[in-house]
C-alpha cells in the first residue's frame, strides 16, 4: 500500500513512518522537507499522486481556539480536496478523547477537523487517542517559571505514542470504518504526577502546583472526561515502564 503521513516528522508520525515501512507499505512523509507545505497546500497534489490512503497526525502546539481550528480546518480541508482529486481511497484522523466535552482552545481545533473528516466526500478512519506519555515532558518545558512548574488539575490516560502509530496504521490497512474505539494507556494518573516523575527522572529541581479555571474544558479535565469509556482500546505500557527508557530516543 502506498501511504502518505502528514505530519511524519512529529512525535506519532514519526513512529507511523517506521512501522508502516516496516509491514512492507511505501511510505511518504508530507514536509517541509520533502516539498510539501500543509497550511499553503504547495507540493500536496503532486505529492499525493498514487496514494492509496493518508494518515494525518499533523499538530500545531497553540492551546489558542482560534488558531487551533483555523489550523485545523486549514489543514484537513487541503488534504481532503486534493485526496479526492487524486483518487486517495482512505484519510485516517487521529484526534483526542473527550474532544466533544471540551470543545475550547486547542481541543476546539480537533473538534472542527473531526467534523470536516466525517462530512467529507473521502471515506475515513478517526482513531482518538489520550494524551502520549511525552506530554507530562512538554508540560514540564513549556509551563516552568523559574523553580516553579504550573500545571493543570488534569485525570489523565497517558498512552505510549508508538502504540497510537500502531493502531493508525492498522487502520490504514483495515480501510474505512468510521469512529474506531478510542485508545488509552493502561492506568489512570493525575497529570501533576506524571510531571514530577519526569522532573525528577531528568535531574530538575521543581516545584509542580496544580491550578484550575472555570469552563468546560477546565471541568472535563478536572473531572475525568477526557479518559476513555467503557469498550475502549488500553495500550501496554504503563507510564512508569516509559520513564524508564531514554525520553530522547526517537
Amino acid at each position: 500500500m502506498n501511504i502518505a503521513v502528514a505530519g511524519g516528522t512529529g512525535t506519532v508520525g514519526r513512529h507511523v513512518v517506521s512501522i508502516a515501512r516496516a509491514r512492507g507499505h511505501h511510505v511518504i512523509s508530507l514536509s517541509r522537507a520533502a516539498g510539501v507545505d500543509l497550511v499553503s497546500g504547495d507540493g500536496l497534489a503532486q505529492a499525493l499522486n498514487g496514494v492509496d490512503a493518508v494518515i494525518d497526525v499533523a499538530n500545531t502546539s497553540t492551546l489558542n481556539g482560534k488558531k487551533s481550528v483555523e489550523f485545523f480546518t486549514t489543514v484537513t480541508g487541503n488534504l481532503l480536496r486534493q485526496e479526492k482529486a487524486a483518487g486517495v481511497r482512505h484519510h485516517v484522523a487521529l484526534s483526542i478523547v473527550g474532544t466533544e466535552k471540551a470543545a475550547a482552545g486547542y481541543y476546539a481545533g480537533k473538534l472542527a477537523q473531526e467534523t470536516l473528516v466525517s462530512k467529507s466526500d473521502v471515506p475515513w478512519t478517526i482513531l482518538r487517542a489520550t494524551q502520549f506519555h511525552e506530554f507530562a515532558g512538554q508540560m514540564l518545558r513549556r509551563s516552568s517559571v523559574g523553580p516553579l512548574v504550573l500545571v493543570p488539575r488534569m485525570v489523565t490516560q497517558p498512552v505510549a505514542a508508538r502504540e497510537v502509530a500502531e493502531a493508525l496504521v492498522e487502520a490504514a490497512e483495515a480501510g474505512p470504518r468510521g469512529r474506531i474505539p478510542d485508545l488509552g494507556g493502561p492506568e489512570r494518573k493525575q497529570l501533576a504526577e506524571l510531571v514530577r516523575a519526569v522532573a525528577q527522572k531528568e535531574g530538575r529541581k521543581r516545584r509542580v502546583i496544580e491550578f484550575t479555571a472555570p469552563g468546560p474544558l477546565w471541568r472535563s479535565m478536572r473531572n475525568g472526561s477526557l479518559v476513555p469509556e467503557a469498550g475502549a482500546a488500553v495500550g501496554r505500557q504503563t507510564f512508569s515502564d516509559w520513564l524508564k527508557t531514554d525520553l530522547n530516543a526517537p
